[in-house]
């Protein structure tokens, strides 16, 4: 699963770099802990849907360009 989070993180930093949001904007706007942001960023910290899709909202994106793109559920 660390896998999953990692491509996740990754995923969200280009897309909050690319809308050139700080991690700090995007805590505030989507009114989380900015340390949260950073965790999820490096794979230290799973999400739930919810905060999947407050992420995504304030990202201006549709939560499933958030996700990889294949799903490997060895190890």
């Amino acid at each position: 699963m660390k896998t999953l989070a990692t491509e996740f993180g990754h995923a969200m930093r280009k897309m909050r770099k690319h809308k050139g949001l700080s991690q700090d904007e995007l805590a505030l706007r989507a009114e989380i802990d900015r340390s949260y942001i950073g965790r999820i960023e490096r794979a230290e910290a799973n999400i739930t849907l919810d905060m999947l899709y407050k992420i995504a909202e304030v990202l201006d994106c549709e939560p499933h360009e958030l996700l990889p793109s294949r799903i490997s559920l060895k190890g």
